[in-house]
């Protein structure tokens, strides 16, 4: 049983100098793997003093000078990327192809950010009077408090990190509990690719005290947070009370519309990926599936099949292509939703229990005849589990659609140029991909709306959040 802990601060890893700690799992056999030591008070004093002291030396860099940092990163990250991978197999239990996707992917925002924190223009006014000047700078805000979650440590840690970094911010981790060993990994890519000490500090502990500590500090001045919405909002309520930025990506409840010109075996080809990849414990994962009365059963049969050939097993497994869900609570908290909805009328069209006697594994489940009044309509659902449901006209699928407070990430399928375009100005969302599964792309923004959070991990905007705006006038003497 391993013990993790160290803290990353100053540049080097120290032994934290808590007392506390919690254990860890085996997401495949349920067993306890290890257990991770809480960063003390003191251990966040001297990460936050230190990160002071980083973001000195860091925005004082040149854009070209941040960016070659951040692209030896990404190359350290690619050379090290079938390790890296194994890890996080190891540790979160998702399959091998799927871990190393995550890694790609993660090199990939680090060279993206690493270019784009060049292109932070400011801008010159055209002044009134002769004999002045008006400008306007782009400056990095300052230290940021970052809290990643569980379902990719690399690459959504990367999200929070990259573009502050790309800003001239420096950072204060507080990665999940739940893959230590993972955001670990990150801390020697950082040091490895010789980041001033202090830029990247990675602090390990229970959200809701690191949290209170690291933004109520004067020296903190953004605070980037993913996770479900019961944690983000008071995230935002601390941030507020003290007047610091704040950007949140929070959970989901996607909407999937699938209507009568849709290519279905299109649409039950990719969902059945989109679905099922990670047991469904992806914030964009779709969940709501509104088919059009016409083709319902065409869908409903392709995507039953394409459910039942999933193989579900250790994602260390050569031909495993869903592993087990993170932990036993969150597998018991799916479980619980689906006996609600099957006492309140839905059915089971396949999956719909555990399978093994170890480990925390969900059969792919599908449920029809869902309805409004049950909870797993209405809650987050973070699991293997996809819900149908027919609409009759396009109004009846949006006013579904725009039901829950949710507003993160919405799929269609359809050949009509019309309810395409109706659907894109229509949703409540931030994100819309049609006929194709297209978020969360370097250069994309990915952001959400109503009780899914605000700000962008993604594109342009993401650098925008760590930059404040400075206006100069100047008039000659």
């Amino acid at each position: 049983m391993r013990t993790h802990s160290r803290l990353f601060i100053n540049g080097e890893w120290v032994q934290a100098t808590g007392d506390r700690y919690t254990d860890l799992f085996d997401p495949s056999s349920g067993a306890v793997s290890g257990r991770l030591i809480h960063a003390s008070k003191a251990d966040l004093v001297a990460a936050v003093e230190t990160s002071r002291a980083g973001y000195s030396a860091w925005r004082n860099r040149s854009g070209v000078g941040r960016c070659k940092h951040m692209r030896e990163a990404a190359n350290l990250l690619r050379e090290r990327s079938l390790e890296i991978a194994s890890l996080l197999t190891r540790e979160q239990g998702k399959p091998r192809r799927e871990s190393g996707i995550e890694v790609a992917v993660s090199a990939d925002l680090l060279d993206w950010f690493a270019e784009e924190g060049q292109r932070a223009y400011g801008r010159l006014i055209p002044a009134r009077s002769p004999g002045i000047t008006q400008s306007v700078l782009r400056e990095p805000v300052g230290p940021v408090a970052a809290f990643s979650p569980w379902n990719f440590p690399i690459s959504q840690t990367l999200r929070k990190i990259a573009p502050a970094l790309a800003a001239g911010c420096s950072v204060v981790v507080n990665p999940p509990e739940e893959t230590p060993a993972a955001t670990s990994v990150l801390a020697e890519i950082f040091r490895d690719a010789s980041f001033p000490p202090g830029v990247v500090n990675i602090v390990y502990g229970p959200l809701s005290e690191v949290s209170e500590y690291l933004i109520s500090h004067t020296a903190i001045r953004q605070v980037t947070f993913t996770g479900p919405a019961r944690e983000g909002k008071p995230i935002a309520a601390l941030a507020g009370m003290h007047m610091k930025r704040c950007m949140l990506e929070l959970g989901g409840h996607a909407p999937t519309l699938i209507f009568d010109d849709a290519d279905m075996e299109m649409a039950a080809r990719l969902l059945t990926f989109a679905k099922f990849r990670h047991s469904g414990q992806v914030c964009t994962s779709p969940t709501r599936f509104l088919v059009q009365a016409g083709v319902y059963e065409a869908f409903k049969s392709r995507f039953v099949n394409a459910a039942k050939q999933i193989r579900v097993g250790n994602g260390k497994d050569a031909d495993v292509t869903m592993g087990p869900m993170l932990s036993a609570r969150r597998l018991q908290e799916v479980e619980d939703l689906i006996r609600d909805a099957t006492e309140k009328g839905a059915r089971i069209e396949t999956g719909g229990e555990r399978l093994g006697k170890v480990g925390n594994f969900l059969a792919p489940t599908i449920l029809s005849g869902v309805t409004p009044e049950m909870r797993i309509m209405n809650e987050e659902l973070y699991g293997p589990v996809a819900l149908l449901m027919a609409f009759d006209s396009t109004e009846d699928a949006i006013r579904e659609a725009n039901r829950l407070s949710f507003g993160l990430a919405s799929y269609a399928f359809t050949r009509s140029a019309i309810t395409a375009q109706r659907l894109t100005s229509e949703l409540e969302v931030g994100m819309l991909s049609i006929n194709h599964l297209g978020f969360a792309l370097p250069e994309t923004p990915f952001s959400g709306v109503k009780d899914s959070g605000y700000g962008s991990d993604g594109g342009a905007e993401a650098v925008d959040s760590f930059l404040t705006t400075k206006f100069v006038t100047h008039a000659n003497a």
